[in-house]
C-alpha cells in the first residue's frame, strides 16, 4: 500500500503537524502488525516563504500562497504510482481565503481521495462553505473525529452519509508511557496541578479560569494552575503578546503569583505525556462552542485527567458518561465550585479520572491506524470521486437581489456585499441591460413584477437621453445628471431598445422604446469602436425580426457588419485573429453580432469572420475543461503576459450569448456544450474553482480574483448572471 499525505509536519509547530505524524506513525505500526508492507510519502505546508528541517520521509513541499505548487504537486502524485492520497484539511493551512488555492491541487487528482476534516463549521462563511463543498466533492471519504460532524457536513453541506467515516482523534498508549512518568518539576512537589496546554490565544478562555482560582486557593491553597504552549505565531505576528501579558496582569491583579506557572515553550509528546501524567485536573475553558475536534481534549481525557472544560462540541461528546465535568462558558463562578468539589471528594475524582483513562485506551494511535488501514482498503478500489456531483441541480431563477438594488429611479451601479452601494448612484449601461433581462424574465415567466421593472429602468433610459439623441451615461444618488457619453453605453441602449420593439409586452412599452430609437438611431454612422458596433448590429437584429421588411435598418445592420469585418481584417494577422490589438472585457460579443448578422443576411463574409475570431478567443479561454476569461487587471495583448484573475460575470454572459448565436446560426450542437460549460463559470467550473453565486443572498459575486471571489454583488454581475440563466435554461432543459 502506498500512500501520499498531505498536510502540516514537524518540525513546524502546530496540531496538524503533531496529528499528522502521530498518524503516519501510526499506519506503519498497524501495518506491522497486519504483515502489510507501507509506504508512505509526505508532501508538507511551508507557510509563506518559511522552511522547514523536513526529516527524509518529507519528499515535497508546498508553498501555501503559490499556486503553481499545487498544480505541480498533482502532477507528481499521479506520476508516482500511489494509490490514495491522504489529505490533512484545516482552513488555515493552505492559501487563499479560507485554503481555497488547495482546490486546484484536487481538481487534477487522478487518484482516490481520503480527506480528514479538522474543523467543520455549521455556520460557515462563503469561502468557507465552497471550500468545505468542493473538498468533500473531490474525497472519496471523509473522516471526522465527532459524531456531530455528520450532521453538520449531510444538512449544511449537502454531502452523502455514505462517504463519511467516524474514526475518533488518536491519544499515545498511556499505559505503555508510564517509563516515561518520571519528571516531576520541582515547582509541582507537593501541589495540586491544573493544566491546561495548547497554543495560547483569546479564543482560549483562559481568564475564566484564573477569575475562577481566588475562591479555589483560598480553600486548598496547595492548588497550581499550569498553562503550558506558546502563543499561537499568528497571534504573535498581529499582535506580540498582548494576551498573555493580560494574563499575567489578571494573576497579579488576583495575588496569584504563587498560583499560576507559564511554560511558553512548545513540548515534544514525551514532555506532554509526562506533565499530564503529573497534572490532578485539566481544564479546557474555551469561549466558543464551535469546535469540532480538540486534540489537547483527547490527550488528556486519555491521560486519566479529570477534565473539566466549557460544552463546545467535542467536549460534550467525549466527556458524556462521566468521563468529564462540563461548566457554562465564561461562567468562573460554577468553575471554582466544581474544582473545589473534586478537590474535596478525592474518590469522585478518581472515579472520572479511572473513567477518561479506560476510555483512552478504546483510541489509541495503534487503533486509529488500523482504522485508517482498513478504510484505505475500501477506498482504494474505486475511481477518483466525481466532482460533478458539485451541483446536481441549478438554483432556480431569483431576482431579490435585483429588487434590492433597484429604486424608483432605476437600478444601482454597485453593492458592498449584498448592501445596495448609494454613493456609486445609477449608470445607463446597467439599466440598458436590466431592461433585457426585464423583457426576458416576463416572457418566461409572464409575472407583472417584471413589467413594474421593466418601467423604471425604460423610465431611466428615457430620462438619460438627450435632445440630440445621444445618451448621459451616470447619475449620482442625489439626481445629478454627469455627462459622460460612452459609445459602449450608446450601443448597449441600441441592443435594450431593439430587443423591447421586438418583444414589448404591451403597445405602452413598445411606443416608448420607438420614441427612444428613432431619435437614437441617427447616431449609428458615428461610431467607431468595435464593441460600440456589435452592440448595435444586436439591437438592429432584433428590431428586424420585428420588422423584416424595413430595408433602411437592413442596411444599417450590414454597413456596421462591414465596419466590424474590416477591423477584424485590419487588426489580424498570423497568431491573432481578432477585431483589435488586445483581448479585453465583453469579448464573445464581437463574433456573436457577426453571428447575428449571418442569421439575417446569410453573408458567408460573417460566418467566416465570426467562426475565425471565436476559434481564436477560444484558444485562450478554452484550454481547459472550463471557461478562463480574459482578467480585467491587465488585458491580453500579442506576446505579452496578462492577468487572468479579475474575471468578471459579464464576460461569461458574452461568452453565453456567442455560443447562443453560433448555435442558431449554424445549427451545431457542439456549441450547445459549450454554451453549457461557460454557464458553468458561475457556479465554480473555473479557474478558482469557486462558485460565484451565493446560495445565502441568491445573488452572484462580482469576480473571481487571486485567492478569493471578489464578495461585492453589483447589478453588472447579477443582470449577466440572471440573463445567461435565461439564455441557458432551455438547453439545460434539454440536455438533461
Amino acid at each position: 500500500m502506498y500512500i501520499i499525505c498531505l498536510g502540516n509536519y514537524p518540525p513546524r509547530q502546530c496540531g496538524i503537524a503533531t496529528f499528522t505524524e502521530n498518524l503516519v506513525n501510526a499506519l506503519f505500526g498497524a501495518s506491522l502488525a497486519l504483515g502489510e508492507q507501507l509506504r508512505v510519502d509526505l508532501i508538507a505546508m511551508n507557510d509563506g516563504e518559511s522552511t522547514y528541517d523536513y526529516p527524509e520521509i518529507v519528499k515535497y513541499t508546498i508553498r501555501d500562497r503559490v499556486r503553481a505548487d499545487y498544480e505541480h504537486i498533482a502532477s507528481v502524485v499521479n506520476n508516482s504510482g500511489a494509490d490514495v492520497f491522504l489529505l490533512e484539511h484545516e482552513y488555515g493551512i493552505f492559501g487563499g481565503d479560507s485554503g481555497i488555492l488547495l482546490l486546484s491541487l484536487l481538481r487534477n487528482l487522478k487518484i482516490p481521495v481520503v480527506t480528514t476534516l479538522h474543523t467543520i463549521l455549521q455556520k460557515p462563511g462563503f469561502h468557507q462553505y465552497e471550500a468545505m463543498k468542493r473538498v468533500a466533492a473531490y474525497s472519496n471519504a471523509l473522516v471526522v473525529m465527532n459524531s456531530l460532524a455528520i450532521d453538520f457536513l449531510t444538512s449544511v453541506y449537502g454531502v452523502e452519509s455514505s462517504k463519511i467515516y467516524h474514526i475518533q482523534h488518536g491519544v499515545p498508549d498511556f499505559n505503555r508511557k508510564r517509563t516515561l512518568f518520571n519528571e516531576l518539576p520541582d515547582s509541582w512537589s507537593g501541589r495540586k496541578v491544573i493544566l491546561t496546554f495548547g497554543l495560547i490565544g483569546r479564543s482560549k478562555g483562559i481568564e475564566t479560569v484564573l477569575r475562577a482560582l481566588p475562591a479555589v486557593v483560598k480553600r486548598h491553597p496547595k492548588f497550581l494552575y499550569v498553562i503550558l504552549g506558546k502563543t499561537h505565531p499568528n497571534i504573535i505576528k498581529h499582535y506580540g503578546e498582548e494576551y498573555r501579558d493580560y494574563l499575567k496582569s489578571l494573576i497579579l491583579a488576583n495575588n496569584l503569583e504563587h498560583h499560576v506557572e507559564f511554560i511558553n515553550r512548545y513540548v515534544s509528546e514525551d514532555e506532554l505525556v509526562n506533565y499530564l501524567h503529573h497534572a490532578d485536573i485539566y481544564i479546557t475553558p474555551y469561549l466558543n462552542k464551535a469546535q469540532i475536534t480538540s486534540g489537547t481534549l483527547s490527550y488528556a481525557v486519555s491521560s486519566g485527567c479529570a477534565v473539566i472544560s466549557t460544552p463546545y462540541w467535542h467536549a460534550e461528546e467525549l466527556l458524556a458518561d462521566g468521563r468529564g465535568v462540563l461548566f457554562a462558558f465564561g461562567n468562573h463562578g460554577q468553575l471554582s465550585g466544581i474544582i473545589n468539589q473534586l478537590a474535596d471528594d478525592e474518590d469522585r475524582l478518581k472515579t472520572i479520572q479511572e473513567k477518561a483513562h479506560n476510555y483512552g485506551q478504546t483510541i489509541t494511535w495503534a487503533k486509529i491506524g488500523k482504522a485508517y488501514i482498513d478504510l484505505f482498503r475500501i477506498v482504494i478500489p474505486k475511481k477518483k470521486a466525481d466532482p460533478e456531483t458539485l451541483h446536481e441541480s441549478y438554483p432556480d431563477f431569483d431576482i431579490s437581489h435585483i429588487r434590492n438594488l433597484t429604486d424608483f429611479t432605476g437600478i444601482l451601479q454597485h453593492a458592498r456585499a449584498n448592501i445596495p452601494c448609494y454613493k456609486a448612484g445609477y449608470c445607463i449601461d446597467d439599466n440598458a441591460r436590466a431592461i433585457v433581462l426585464s423583457l426576458a424574465a416576463w416572457s418566461r415567466f409572464n409575472n407583472n413584477i417584471y413589467l413594474t421593472l421593466l418601467s423604471r429602468y425604460l423610465g431611466f433610459v428615457n430620462y438619460m437621453q438627450k435632445e440630440n439623441g445621444c445618451f448621459n451615461n451616470y447619475m449620482n444618488y442625489e439626481r445629478t445628471v454627469i455627462k459622460d457619453p460612452s459609445e459602449d453605453a450608446y450601443g448597449r441602449v441600441i441592443w435594450a431598445i431593439g430587443h423591447l420593439i421586438r418583444f414589448a409586452p404591451s403597445d405602452s412599452f413598445f411606443q416608448m422604446g420607438m420614441q427612444i430609437w428613432e431619435k437614437s438611431i441617427v447616431h449609428l454612422d458615428n461610431l467607431v469602436y468595435a464593441r460600440g458596433y456589435a452592440n448595435c448590429i444586436i439591437g438592429l437584429y432584433h428590431y428586424i425580426r420585428r420588422f423584416p421588411d424595413q430595408e433602411r435598418f437592413r442596411k444599417l445592420l450590414v454597413m456596421l457588419s462591414n465596419k466590424l469585418v474590416e477591423k477584424f481584417k485590419q487588426h489580424s494577422h498570423e497568431n491573432w485573429n481578432w477585431f483589435e490589438d488586445s483581448l479585453t472585457y465583453d469579448n464573445g460579443l464581437l463574433p456573436a453580432s457577426l453571428y447575428k448578422s449571418y442569421s439575417i443576411t446569410s453573408d458567408p463574409v460573417y460566418l467566416e469572420i465570426a467562426d475565425k475570431s471565436r476559434i481564436f478567443l477560444e484558444s485562450k479561454c478554452m484550454n481547459n475543461d472550463w471557461l478562463s476569461l480574459i482578467g480585467n487587471s491587465r488585458w491580453l495583448q500579442l506576446d505579452k503576459e496578462y492577468y487572468m484573475f479579475a474575471q468578471q460575470p459579464i464576460d461569461a454572459m458574452a461568452m453565453i450569448m456567442m455560443y447562443e448565436s453560433a448555435f442558431k446560426a449554424t445549427g451545431n450542437t457542439e456549441f450547445v456544450q459549450r454554451l453549457l460549460v461557460s454557464f458553468d463559470w458561475f457556479f465554480g467550473r473555473n479557474d478558482l474553482n469557486v462558485s460565484l453565486f451565493d446560495h445565502e443572498t441568491k445573488g452572484c459575486n462580482d469576480g473571481i480574483e487571486e485567492f478569493n471571489i471578489n464578495r461585492n454583488q453589483g447589478a453588472e454581475s447579477n443582470i449577466a448572471y440572471l440573463i445567461s440563466w435565461l439564455i441557458t435554461e432551455p438547453y439545460r432543459v434539454s440536455n438533461a
